[in-house]
């Protein structure tokens, strides 16, 4: 299914006095890009956020924000750092003996010292932090994902209108070019006519202007290959992986065949429509830089 890179999911798991939040925003961009932002507490659970994301969001820029709120002894493990705290008491006494102030270094006031105290997480825990954050985040994602289909569905009937009408305008121009040789040969005749003074023509040499010019104006191939592109852009739409960059070539193809049409087309007729192809790819292009 077309998915577009925009779209927004949320996530809330609740359990044994844990509470988790996420939310994820993503918008355009070229490449993956996955950015975190998660509580300390949990900050060892980032690199396997970034990967479950990445197995479900190929492409755009990501923005993840993890809330934690954590009311149960799991990843509570407090430890103290005995050798931090004695320096602590150490410098405190110095500082005291020196400047000559009586105070009493209480057991509280030392807790409160930077790294004194420290939380460790033992690997059950870890797994179990795990298991509840994964299923947050799988809610999260699928939210996000929905949002993206349902805009890439939107995305995907628009295109799909407009690729209809730009073929259409292909069978006007292949129609249009089918008469401009004899066109030519007739306005080359009476051309000649007109210099000449005179109703003998060398038929070889007009033979060979003919030839020069059909062979210059002549926009078959180019026409073949549009239809090409324009096939293999509709397949292409109907296929559940990732798109945007092959439908971004497409695009780019099916530009410069058509440029080349209005180069080589002599006619006003066919100049109009390439005009009217041109806006028509231009709106998709703009279209496909949001599809994934």
């Amino acid at each position: 299914m077309l998915r577009s890179m925009t779209g927004y999911g949320r996530g809330k798991y609740e359990n044994e006095g844990r509470t988790y939040e996420v939310e994820i925003k993503s918008v355009n961009n070229r490449y993956s890009d996955i950015s975190i932002k998660m509580p300390r507490n949990i900050s060892f659970l980032e690199e396997k956020t970034k990967i479950l994301i990445s197995n479900s969001i190929f492409r755009g820029k990501v923005d993840v924000f993890i809330n934690f709120i954590n009311n149960s002894e799991k990843g509570k493990k407090i430890k103290i750092n005995e050798e931090i705290a004695k320096q602590y008491i150490e410098e405190l006494i110095k500082l005291q003996e020196e400047t000559g102030i009586i105070n009493n270094i209480g057991i509280t006031e030392i807790a409160k010292m930077p790294e004194v105290l420290n939380i460790q997480i033992e690997e059950n825990d870890e797994n179990i932090l795990w298991q509840e954050l994964s299923e947050c985040l799988n809610n999260a994602i699928t939210s996000l994902l929905l949002m993206r289909e349902n805009e890439g569905e939107k995305i995907k009937e628009d295109i799909k209108n407009r690729i209809m009408y730009i073929k259409d305008k292909i069978e006007e121009i292949n129609e249009k070019s089918t008469g401009l040789v004899e066109e030519y040969v007739v306005k080359l005749k009476k051309r000649v006519d007109e210099l000449l003074k005179t109703t003998i023509v060398d038929e070889t040499r007009l033979a060979q202007e003919i030839v020069i010019y059909s062979d210059k104006c002549s926009i078959e191939e180019e026409l073949t290959r549009l239809r090409s592109h324009i096939s293999q852009f509709l397949n292409l739409l109907d296929e559940s992986k990732p798109i945007g960059k092959k439908l971004d070539f497409l695009i780019q193809e099916m530009n410069r065949e058509t440029n080349t049409i209005g180069s080589k087309a002599n006619n006003l007729e066919i100049t109009n429509l390439v005009v009217d192809i041109k806006t028509e790819i231009e709106n998709i292009r703009e279209q496909v830089q949001n599809i994934e």
